[in-house]
């Protein structure tokens, strides 16, 4: 056992002795500031991510596990355990990879994606996701900096991922439709899985190697890689599943639980939350490659889902488009929200529109802890007054803190006091990779700093108040400003640049840019957010316009004061 999960340990008993329990809305003891569940730990086992995920799935094995809400296609649990062994062996020896080469994933929702992820971790190998909709150069960012030895993509994908490439480098291709054929120079990807290879299994990875490389910019900086452990995972899908937190349902001869995927599977919510932990409970997953108001009512009215993880937009979607018919919820027991704070009245505004007793719950997390931290629980939501818009307690095995914004010492505030969220828990990453100073900076004395500012209530119930990161959450997508500054300054006669979030109506928010033009020239707006727009993914773009501006208003040390810029735009827009 690690010094970190020594002192974790030793944390969570203080804590558990300084708690009572008898009723689930009591009042913070006054003894501490620092919060815990109120609930029982779990057990969290000391295996590898897919020992643990195929253990719980071999008891279903004739359900159906995913299927395609476009086309159909789809793999019952039984498929899912023998294809992905299948990958695992065929990457070992057909492609010679060892333990610990990274494996990059660029794919959208599809029924193939837990395939491909649980067989390269079976085969000890690491997943890296991209998002789909990267440009050439944001994929080869990431693949050069996670180092990966392969890449596993759609065959639509293949030009964009092949061109990435500045080497030879083995890619394999999924067909989506009959009717295409593997691209020159690609792997087919049924044959990988199809062919059963005579290659004995590799003996597991430990509990704390790492398994899993998403990318995030955590408080600051460009994307970088979070190092997330079998451990880790493991851990935020056992805490995920404690009894104290139930709202699926047992999966029976008479009854399997529906719940359609819409939010990408390659982000960690998506990946650990949507992917590992439903398949955990044998559950029947209903994916879309991507968000259009047609198909996913379709879903809707077609698989009639039980539990609906969604982001903001889309809760505001199902309560307030026309397309969405109240009979068109009625299957649904629970809609969960997460990757950006919902507000009370939006909560309500789905509640009135289902017509009936719909669970509306909310959690927070972040990439850097697997994600989940908190979350609402139903029995919580039914016993306490003061929940809604709240993204509830600490969920089992987890300890939260609320300090004062650059406070050193850590010291903990009480109730009803703003301040900066601290987490400490099984889930909380390993370190950034190969960023020893950022890893540094995210800890502070084995808290991690989430730059997200909250306060919690008497009944010890958390609020989001603002984030103190720099991050621009774009439909629930991280953004970070230092990625599209340097695009921006490499663009004719600019100087210096700043971006900022702001306001939009569809997106939650858009990256907003303040441009300073070199001396004595000047710089076409329209023709900068056209180069930008060529560089990154369509939620980076600069759709929330571009400002040409004297100066870019910086402290001492250089660092852009952002957080002025933002209120000068509050000001001029009122």
């Amino acid at each position: 056992m690690s010094v970190a999960r020594t002192i974790l340990s030793r944390s969570l008993r203080r804590s558990v002795k300084s708690f009572f329990r008898p009723q689930l809305c009591r009042t913070l003891s006054s003894s501490t500031n620092i919060l815990d569940s109120g609930l029982p730990d779990v057990s969290i086992p000391s295996t590898s991510i897919p020992e643990f995920v195929f253990s719980k799935c071999e008891k279903y094995d004739h359900f159906t596990a995913i299927e395609c809400g476009i086309t159909g296609r789809k793999y019952t649990y039984g498929e899912i355990i023998s294809k992905s062994k299948n990958l695992s062996r065929a990457l070992r020896k057909k492609l010679g990879l060892k333990d610990g080469d990274v494996v990059a994933v660029l794919l959208p929702n599809v029924p193939e994606f837990p395939l491909v992820t649980l067989g390269v971790l079976h085969a000890n190998l690491i997943v890296t996701t991209l998002n789909p909709v990267y440009t050439q150069e944001e994929i080869f960012r990431q693949l050069s900096d996670s180092s990966a030895k392969a890449l596993i993509t759609l065959v639509t994908s293949f030009p964009t991922a092949s061109a990435a490439c500045n080497k030879p480098f083995p890619i394999i291709t999924i067909k989506t439709e009959q009717t295409q054929s593997t691209p020159a120079g690609a792997i087919d990807f049924a044959e990988l899985v199809d062919n059963v290879i005579d290659l004995t299994d590799p003996v597991p990875r430990k509990a704390d190697d790492v398994a899993f490389l998403p990318y995030s910019s955590g408080t600051t900086g460009l994307p970088k890689g979070v190092q997330l452990t079998n451990y880790n995972i493991v851990a935020n899908i056992s805490q995920n599943s404690s009894p104290d937190l139930p709202f699926i349902e047992e999966t029976t001869k008479e009854h399997q639980d529906v719940i359609p995927v819409i939010l990408p599977m390659f982000h960690i919510y998506g990946f650990t939350v949507n992917t590992m932990f439903i398949l955990t409970k044998g559950t029947k997953l209903v994916t879309l490659p991507k968000f259009t108001p047609e198909d996913y009512v379709r879903v809707l009215r077609n698989h009639k889902p039980n539990i609906l993880f969604v982001v903001p937009p889309i809760v505001l979607f199902l309560a307030g488009h026309p397309m969405v018919k109240r009979e068109d919820l009625d299957p649904v027991r629970v809609a969960f929200s997460g990757a950006a704070p919902l507000g009370a009245l939006d909560e309500q505004r789905l509640i009135e529109k289902a017509g009936k007793s719909v669970h509306m719950l909310q959690g927070y997390g972040l990439t850097e802890t697997s994600p989940t931290v908190t979350a609402i629980s139903i029995k919580l939501k039914e016993e306490c007054d003061d929940v809604c818009g709240s993204i509830g307690r600490p969920i089992p095995n987890t300890l939260v803190k609320v300090v004062a914004i650059d406070d050193a010492s850590g010291t903990p505030l009480g109730p009803n006091t703003t301040g900066e969220l601290l987490v400490k828990g099984p889930q909380v990453m390993k370190s950034y990779l190969n960023r020893p100073e950022e890893t540094d900076n995210t800890f502070l004395d084995g808290w991690l700093r989430t730059g997200d500012m909250v306060y919690y209530n008497d009944q010890r119930v958390l609020f989001v108040t603002d984030r103190l990161k720099e991050l621009i959450k774009v439909k629930g997508f991280q953004v970070a400003p230092a990625e599209l500054e340097e695009i921006i300054r490499d663009f004719p006669n600019v100087d210096d640049a700043a971006v900022i979030g702001v306001p939009h109506p569809s997106q939650g928010e858009a990256p907003r840019a303040y441009i300073v033009p070199k001396k004595n020239t000047k710089v076409d707006t329209k023709k900068l957010e056209e180069y930008v727009k060529e560089k990154v993914a369509h939620y980076k773009q600069l759709k929330g316009g571009v400002t040409i501006v004297d100066s870019i208003p910086k402290n001492a040390s250089g660092k852009i004061m952002r957080r002025s810029l933002q209120l000068d735009y509050e000001k001029t827009n009122k």
